[in-house]
C-alpha cells in the first residue's frame, strides 16, 4: 500500500475549548481550520465529531464521550483508496465502515488494528478537491462543497 501518514486525530468534546488549549495555550500553529476539524502544522488534529457522523453512528456516541474509551484515530491518505480497500478486505480486517463519502466529499474507510485502535484511510485532499474541480465545479463551488479555502484549492490544483 502507498500510504502517507497525514495526522493523528483526537476527538474532542468542544472544538473551541480544545482549539484555545492547543493553539492559545500550547502555541501550536494552525494549518487549516474547518470549524469542527482543526489541523495543526505539526500534523496533529482535533476533531469535534457530530452525533450524526458515521463514527458515532457505528461505534456509539457514548464511547466517544466516555474518557475510558480510546478516542483517537490514526489518519492516512492515499491515491489508491479502492486498491488499498481490496487489500484490507482480502486480509479480513475488521471495518467500522467500507468506502464511504464524508459530508465534505472525501472517500474514506475506517477499520481497527489488531489492538482495536481506529485507523482511517482517505483519498488525498488533492485527489478529492481535483475530483470536484474536474467535474466542472468552479473553485468557489469546490470550496463551498469541501470547506477547503479557495487559496488552498488553487494550490492543490496548481493554479497559483
Amino acid at each position: 500500500m502507498n500510504l502517507r501518514n497525514n495526522s493523528t486525530a483526537i476527538f474532542v468534546k468542544d472544538i473551541n475549548v480544545s482549539k484555545e488549549f492547543y493553539h492559545g495555550l500550547l502555541g501550536l500553529a494552525i494549518d487549516l481550520d474547518f470549524g469542527k476539524n482543526v489541523i495543526f502544522k505539526s500534523g496533529f488534529s482535533i476533531w469535534e465529531i457530530q452525533d450524526n457522523h458515521i463514527i458515532p453512528m457505528t461505534l456509539g456516541l457514548e464511547k466517544l464521550s466516555n474518557p475510558s474509551y480510546k478516542r483517537f484515530e490514526l489518519y492516512f491518505e492515499t491515491e489508491n483508496l479502492y486498491e488499498n480497500f481490496g487489500i484490507l478486505k482480502n486480509r479480513n480486517v475488521k471495518f467500522i465502515h467500507e468506502i464511504h463519502e464524508e459530508p465534505w466529499g472525501q472517500l474514506t474507510i475506517r477499520f481497527f488494528d489488531p489492538d482495536n485502535h481506529l485507523i482511517e484511510i482517505g483519498e488525498s485532499m488533492e485527489q478529492f478537491v481535483r475530483k470536484f474541480y474536474d467535474q466542472g465545479m468552479t473553485i468557489e463551488q469546490v470550496s463551498k462543497r469541501t470547506s477547503v479555502p479557495e487559496h488552498e484549492i488553487k494550490r492543490l490544483i496548481n493554479e497559483i
